[in-house]
Protein backbone atom coordinates (compact mmCIF):
# COMPACT_ATOMS: atom_id res chain seq x y z
CA UNK A 1 0.00 0.00 0.00
CA UNK A 2 1.34 3.64 -1.16
CA UNK A 3 0.52 6.45 1.26
CA UNK A 4 2.54 9.30 2.24
CA UNK A 5 2.71 10.64 6.14
CA UNK A 6 0.78 13.90 5.08
CA UNK A 7 -2.22 11.56 3.33
CA UNK A 8 -5.69 12.02 5.44
CA UNK A 9 -7.43 8.83 5.02
CA UNK A 10 -10.59 7.70 5.13
CA UNK A 11 -11.86 3.91 5.72
CA UNK A 12 -14.51 2.39 4.07
CA UNK A 13 -15.77 -0.95 5.58
CA UNK A 14 -18.55 -2.91 3.67
CA UNK A 15 -19.08 -5.13 6.97
CA UNK A 16 -20.98 -8.57 5.26
CA UNK A 17 -18.42 -8.17 2.61
CA UNK A 18 -15.02 -7.67 4.33
CA UNK A 19 -16.79 -10.63 6.86
CA UNK A 20 -17.16 -13.29 4.08
CA UNK A 21 -13.70 -12.77 2.32
CA UNK A 22 -12.00 -13.06 5.73
CA UNK A 23 -13.77 -15.96 6.53
CA UNK A 24 -13.17 -17.61 2.95
CA UNK A 25 -9.64 -16.99 4.01
CA UNK A 26 -10.10 -18.61 7.67
CA UNK A 27 -9.50 -15.83 9.81
CA UNK A 28 -10.87 -12.86 11.91
CA UNK A 29 -10.38 -9.50 11.29
CA UNK A 30 -8.92 -7.48 14.26
CA UNK A 31 -10.42 -4.39 13.92
CA UNK A 32 -8.30 -2.65 16.87
CA UNK A 33 -5.28 -4.23 15.08
CA UNK A 34 -6.73 -2.43 11.59
CA UNK A 35 -7.54 1.03 12.87
CA UNK A 36 -3.57 0.94 14.28
CA UNK A 37 -2.56 -0.41 10.86
CA UNK A 38 -4.02 2.90 8.67
CA UNK A 39 -3.12 5.57 12.30
CA UNK A 40 0.66 4.87 11.18
CA UNK A 41 0.18 5.11 7.39
CA UNK A 42 -0.88 8.64 7.60
CA UNK A 43 -3.67 11.07 9.38
CA UNK A 44 -6.84 9.13 9.56
CA UNK A 45 -9.65 11.40 9.21
CA UNK A 46 -12.40 8.45 9.94
CA UNK A 47 -12.81 4.98 9.62
CA UNK A 48 -16.99 3.78 8.50
CA UNK A 49 -17.97 0.65 8.84
CA UNK A 50 -21.05 -0.53 7.42
CA UNK A 51 -23.61 -3.14 8.23
CA UNK A 52 -27.44 -3.74 8.59
CA UNK A 53 -29.05 -5.35 11.58
CA UNK A 54 -31.41 -7.90 11.96
CA UNK A 55 -34.72 -6.02 12.89
CA UNK A 56 -37.15 -7.39 15.76
CA UNK A 57 -34.48 -9.74 17.21
CA UNK A 58 -33.07 -8.93 21.09
CA UNK A 59 -30.07 -10.64 19.78
CA UNK A 60 -27.56 -10.63 16.94
CA UNK A 61 -24.02 -12.26 16.87
CA UNK A 62 -22.87 -8.97 15.44
CA UNK A 63 -24.33 -7.21 17.63
CA UNK A 64 -21.13 -7.34 20.38
CA UNK A 65 -18.97 -6.44 17.29
CA UNK A 66 -21.60 -3.06 16.50
CA UNK A 67 -20.61 -2.34 20.09
CA UNK A 68 -17.02 -2.47 20.43
CA UNK A 69 -16.71 -0.42 17.37
CA UNK A 70 -18.49 1.90 18.04
CA UNK A 71 -16.88 2.82 21.18
CA UNK A 72 -13.52 2.77 19.80
CA UNK A 73 -12.71 4.64 16.83
CA UNK A 74 -14.86 3.59 14.14
CA UNK A 75 -17.83 5.73 12.76
CA UNK A 76 -20.82 3.11 12.72
CA UNK A 77 -23.64 3.02 9.94
CA UNK A 78 -26.15 0.89 10.24
CA UNK A 79 -29.59 0.52 8.92
CA UNK A 80 -32.67 -2.62 9.61
CA UNK A 81 -32.53 -5.73 7.47
CA UNK A 82 -35.36 -6.98 6.45
CA UNK A 83 -36.07 -10.68 6.39
CA UNK A 84 -37.53 -12.55 4.12
CA UNK A 85 -37.98 -16.77 2.98
CA UNK A 86 -36.46 -18.04 0.24
CA UNK A 87 -37.69 -20.67 -2.64
CA UNK A 88 -36.26 -23.40 -0.32
CA UNK A 89 -38.34 -22.09 2.60
CA UNK A 90 -35.31 -20.85 5.10
CA UNK A 91 -35.42 -16.96 6.53
CA UNK A 92 -33.22 -15.19 4.98
CA UNK A 93 -32.41 -11.65 5.94
CA UNK A 94 -31.90 -8.81 2.97
CA UNK A 95 -29.56 -5.33 3.67
CA UNK A 96 -27.09 -3.90 1.40
CA UNK A 97 -25.11 -1.05 2.24
CA UNK A 98 -24.36 0.14 -1.28
CA UNK A 99 -25.94 3.82 -1.36
CA UNK A 100 -24.47 4.48 2.26
CA UNK A 101 -20.87 3.58 1.67
CA UNK A 102 -21.79 5.78 -2.09
CA UNK A 103 -23.01 9.22 -0.30
CA UNK A 104 -20.09 8.71 2.58
CA UNK A 105 -17.21 8.99 0.28
CA UNK A 106 -18.94 11.27 -2.00
CA UNK A 107 -19.15 14.00 1.05
CA UNK A 108 -15.80 13.08 2.09
CA UNK A 109 -14.12 13.53 -0.88
CA UNK A 110 -13.37 17.29 -0.68
CA UNK A 111 -11.80 16.53 3.11
CA UNK A 112 -9.00 13.55 2.49
CA UNK A 113 -6.76 12.11 0.01
CA UNK A 114 -6.77 8.69 0.26
CA UNK A 115 -10.12 6.09 0.61
CA UNK A 116 -9.43 2.95 1.21
CA UNK A 117 -12.91 0.71 -0.16
CA UNK A 118 -12.99 -2.56 2.08
CA UNK A 119 -15.22 -4.60 -0.55
CA UNK A 120 -14.96 -6.07 -3.84
CA UNK A 121 -18.09 -5.17 -5.15
CA UNK A 122 -17.85 -4.06 -9.00
CA UNK A 123 -21.16 -1.51 -8.18
CA UNK A 124 -18.64 0.54 -6.52
CA UNK A 125 -16.70 1.19 -10.05
CA UNK A 126 -18.52 4.11 -10.81
CA UNK A 127 -18.21 5.67 -7.22
CA UNK A 128 -14.59 5.07 -7.36
CA UNK A 129 -13.86 6.87 -10.52
CA UNK A 130 -15.89 9.78 -9.20
CA UNK A 131 -13.78 9.99 -6.10
CA UNK A 132 -11.12 9.81 -8.74
CA UNK A 133 -12.05 13.13 -10.80
CA UNK A 134 -12.29 14.84 -7.27
CA UNK A 135 -7.81 14.21 -6.43
CA UNK A 136 -9.20 10.70 -4.32
CA UNK A 137 -6.84 8.44 -4.48
CA UNK A 138 -8.54 4.81 -4.47
CA UNK A 139 -7.15 1.59 -2.80
CA UNK A 140 -9.06 -1.44 -3.03
CA UNK A 141 -8.96 -4.43 -0.07
CA UNK A 142 -10.56 -7.62 -1.08
CA UNK A 143 -9.52 -10.90 -1.91
CA UNK A 144 -8.78 -13.09 -5.56
CA UNK A 145 -7.80 -16.08 -3.20
CA UNK A 146 -11.21 -17.07 -2.19
CA UNK A 147 -13.24 -20.05 -4.39
CA UNK A 148 -15.05 -18.10 -5.94
CA UNK A 149 -12.76 -14.51 -6.01
CA UNK A 150 -15.10 -12.01 -4.10
CA UNK A 151 -13.53 -9.04 -6.48
CA UNK A 152 -14.65 -7.33 -9.55
CA UNK A 153 -12.64 -7.31 -12.19
CA UNK A 154 -13.36 -3.82 -13.21
CA UNK A 155 -13.28 -2.43 -9.52
CA UNK A 156 -9.99 -3.57 -9.30
CA UNK A 157 -8.65 -1.81 -12.98
CA UNK A 158 -10.09 1.12 -11.43
CA UNK A 159 -8.92 1.58 -8.15
CA UNK A 160 -5.37 3.16 -8.05
CA UNK A 161 -3.97 0.28 -6.37
CA UNK A 162 -5.23 -3.48 -5.04
CA UNK A 163 -4.57 -5.10 -1.92
CA UNK A 164 -5.43 -9.00 -1.57
CA UNK A 165 -6.81 -9.57 2.25
CA UNK A 166 -4.96 -12.40 2.15
CA UNK A 167 -1.15 -10.71 1.89
CA UNK A 168 -3.02 -8.63 5.38
CA UNK A 169 -3.73 -11.56 7.76
CA UNK A 170 -0.52 -11.35 9.77
CA UNK A 171 -1.08 -7.73 10.43
CA UNK A 172 -4.32 -7.39 10.85
CA UNK A 173 -6.11 -11.17 11.43
CA UNK A 174 -6.33 -13.59 13.74
CA UNK A 175 -7.30 -16.71 13.26
CA UNK A 176 -10.89 -17.79 12.95
CA UNK A 177 -12.43 -18.45 16.25
CA UNK A 178 -15.23 -20.48 14.86
CA UNK A 179 -12.40 -22.84 13.42
CA UNK A 180 -11.55 -23.32 16.61
CA UNK A 181 -15.07 -24.35 18.02
CA UNK A 182 -16.79 -27.70 18.14
CA UNK A 183 -19.07 -27.91 14.73
CA UNK A 184 -22.43 -27.97 16.76
CA UNK A 185 -21.43 -24.38 18.12
CA UNK A 186 -19.69 -23.36 14.45
CA UNK A 187 -23.55 -23.44 13.26
CA UNK A 188 -25.57 -21.63 15.73
CA UNK A 189 -23.09 -18.90 15.96
CA UNK A 190 -22.19 -18.10 12.55
CA UNK A 191 -25.64 -18.82 10.32
CA UNK A 192 -27.51 -15.36 11.08
CA UNK A 193 -23.80 -13.35 9.68
CA UNK A 194 -23.89 -15.70 6.48
CA UNK A 195 -27.45 -15.31 5.75
CA UNK A 196 -26.95 -11.63 5.80
CA UNK A 197 -23.92 -11.92 3.78
CA UNK A 198 -25.52 -14.22 1.07
CA UNK A 199 -27.77 -11.55 0.41
CA UNK A 200 -25.83 -8.28 1.07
Amino acid sequence: MTFYPTDRIALFIDGANLYSASKNLGFDIDYKKLLEEFRKRGLLVRAYYYTTLAEDQDYSPIRPLVDWLDYNGFALVTKTAREFTDAQGRKRWRGDMDIEIAVDMMEMAGHIDHAVLFSGDGDFRRLVEAVQRKGVRVTVVSTLKSQPPMTSDDLRRQADAFVELADLAGIIGRPSRAASLPRFIQGDSTNHERDMDADA
